[in-house]
């Protein structure tokens, strides 16, 4: 008896550490395979660590378990530890403490991309492309967390910086203050008639701040508006709804969620009366326009609401939801696809149907299917994205483009331009066709290694080729490989000319006249910009366009 008591306290106390999984039907069904697997799992974490012949690190262990378990999935499951769900609630609420700046770790350093006009790091002189290497006597080299977080901290607190700027150490001293991060960064008449929003994330200040802009904007005489929702990769659903609410009338469906997990199978009505359900609207999208931007755009072309001008947008039509675990920490789920009002799912990624190299399998061109728009019965596609009903190369992403953007080539020319040219006068700059092929040439001076999806399968290719012994059998053929790849890569830089160009243009303004300064430039010089300014005054082609 004393055994069989035993036996059942070593399957007892697992089941309980698993309980927290146990809330849906399809878990209950699964009880006891979760049950068992996570018995094994606890004897093996156990076993290894008490037996493995080096030391072993009990935490990097689990963190390498868990990162495994994740990789099956897709990206946005993700494991968050309390400073990344504290990270989360800032990001939800728009406000936080630190220096007022944007910034990226990169190896060992932290690097200011955007310094925010008057904030601490503007104050006290920081630009982008600075390289913080110290902060307040912690070299960031030996720094195992995340490097970021010492820039935090309380209101009016001091830290001092030292970084490197074109090869040079400088130091600063810089005191944090609160920051509001404005979800609404911009807005302004693009036009006597035509008011232009920015509208940069979902947070819980979305809709709020959207409305207050186009109020302003119509009490300045806008009859017509342009949202622009370029580079916003999404936030809150709630708040994706109460955007397209602004335009869209009450009780109509902006988007409809399904999962195998019954709880989860929602629609999203619009709950108040439009504030203007008739006022002409041009949205702009493009490829890192993502998740909620892609629910309002779509559901403003699916209902014929407005004229959706750019590029394909991102594709994740996917919805998240955290769950809390223990230590204050968090799990991130993808609980559910989501739908536009015609019926389409944008899902650009398939990642429980991956490739030969485990590699989620993008939906060819040839798959998508074709919905029809609510009022008007236009057709529209799912499959990739919500793709624009004006399409513009300027507004692209191609694989090159994206290439260039993940390997930091335009962020660091951009700093090199800065630092090599005065420009004084925002309305006569122009990054003409001699500035693009400098760059050109300086990408491939540099030798920057932005690998193609091309590129990283030779490689792998060649190093089975090393462990087989073949390579003075193809290192020839390799390096000949090699060479025509840089030629092809330089010449789609080229034949993508007219979206790096913008992409560029973009990154220089901002380092002379700050973000207000880029969306200033814009209104004037954008294409995106000029052709919706362009449908908007043509009535003829909008309504073309929508019916």
């Amino acid at each position: 008896m004393k055994g069989t008591i035993n036996i059942k306290r070593q399957i007892l106390l697992p089941i309980l550490g698993a309980s927290i999984f146990f809330t849906t039907a399809s878990f209950q069904n699964d009880f006891f395979e979760i049950a068992k697997q996570i018995e094994i799992f606890t004897e093996m974490y156990k076993q290894l660590n008490m037996n493995y012949v080096d030391e072993t690190n009990p935490a990097d262990l689990m963190d390498n378990a868990i990162e495994g378990m994740l990789s099956e999935l897709d990206p946005y499951t993700k494991y968050w530890t309390e400073q990344e769900v504290e990270k989360s609630i800032i990001n939800r609420r728009g406000a936080y403490t630190g220096i007022g700046a944007v910034v990226s770790t990169r190896d060992d350093k932290v690097i200011i991309v955007e310094p925010w006009k008057d904030h601490p790091a503007d104050v006290a002189g920081l630009k982008a492309g600075d390289e913080i290497i110290e902060i307040d006597g912690i070299k960031l080299a030996d720094y195992k967390e995340n490097a970021g977080d010492l820039l935090k901290g309380s209101a009016d607190t001091e830290i001092s910086i030292v970084y490197k700027r074109q090869g040079k150490e400088k130091s600063a001293k810089v005191k944090r203050q609160a920051v509001e991060v404005n979800a609404v960064p911009f807005y302004e008449m693009a036009t006597p008639e035509i008011g232009y929003v920015v509208l940069s994330k979902f947070n819980e200040k979305a809709s709020r701040e959207t409305k207050a802009a186009i109020v302003a904007l119509k009490e300045k005489g806008a009859t017509k508006i342009i949202l622009d929702l370029r580079g916003n990769p999404g936030g809150l659903l709630s708040e994706a709804v109460s955007v397209s609410n602004l335009f869209i009338e009450k009780d109509k469906l902006i988007t409809s969620t399904q999962s195998v997990v019954e709880q989860y199978n929602k629609t999203y009505l619009t709950k108040r009366p439009a504030y203007d359900p008739d006022i002409p609207v041009a949205v702009l999208i493009n490829g890192r326009s993502a998740s909620a931007s892609e629910i309002v755009s779509g559901s403003i072309q699916d209902y014929d609401r407005g004229v959706i001008i750019g590029a394909r947008s991102f594709g994740k039509g996917l919805v998240q939801r955290p769950k809390p675990l223990s230590y204050g920490t968090q799990v991130k789920i993808t609980i559910s696809r989501y739908y536009t009002p015609s019926g389409r799912c944008i899902q650009a990624l398939d990642y429980w149907n991956r490739d030969e190299d485990g590699n989620a399998v993008r939906t060819k061109k040839e798959d998508y299917n074709a919905f029809k728009t609510v009022n008007s019965g236009r057709t529209v596609y799912d499959g990739g994205g919500v793709q624009p009903d004006i399409e513009l190369a300027s507004a692209a992403y191609s694989p090159i483009t994206t290439a260039l953007l993940r390997d930091n080539a335009i962020f660091d020319y951009a700093t090199e331009y800065y630092y090599n040219h005065q420009v004084t006068d925002m309305d006569s700059f122009r990054f003409t066709d001699t500035d693009f092929n400098d760059f050109v040439n300086w990408v491939e001076k540099k030798g920057f290694d932005f690998n193609t999806e091309t590129e990283s399968a030779f490689a792998k290719a060649f190093k089975t080729a090393e462990k087989e012994e073949l390579v003075n059998d193809i290192n020839s053929s390799y390096k000949a490989m090699q060479e025509a790849i840089n030629n092809a890569k330089k010449k789609d830089m080229k034949d993508k000319k007219a979206e790096i160009m913008s992409l560029l243009t973009d990154e220089i303004v901002k380092r002379y006249f700050y973000r207000d300064g880029l969306y200033n430039y814009q209104l004037k010089f954008n294409p995106e910009i000029l052709e919706a300014v362009n449908v908007l005054e043509d009535p003829n082609k909008y309504n073309r366009i929508l019916k």
